[in-house]
């Protein structure tokens, strides 16, 4: 199983998130981050972190943003991994 990067992280792109991740499985897009599935070990540690309440486990994604689950598993193949904590896209 795996978590979820979603809609609210679009355009914000906080990194609270990536800092806490024992496993680095956090990827930086453009507008948003991403969580490749394979590499998430369903820690839960990120999601306490997340301003913006984007980050959920893959059976709890709300069905307005189930398309995400795709999109992390693509958008991380296509990325580079993130690591350190970042200014966000978001104004404070």
């Amino acid at each position: 199983m795996t978590h979820v990067v979603t809609q609210p992280c679009f355009g914000c792109k906080y990194t609270d998130c990536v800092v806490v991740c024992p496993v680095e499985c956090f990827y930086e897009g453009e507008k948003m981050l991403y969580i490749h599935p394979e590499e998430c070990i369903d820690c839960e540690a990120c999601v306490p972190e997340c301003p913006v309440e984007a980050i959920f486990h893959e059976d709890n994604v709300p069905d307005e943003w189930k398309e995400y689950i795709a999109m992390n598993a693509e958008k991380s193949e296509e990325t580079e991994v993130i690591t350190e904590k970042k200014e966000p896209l978001a104004d404070d």
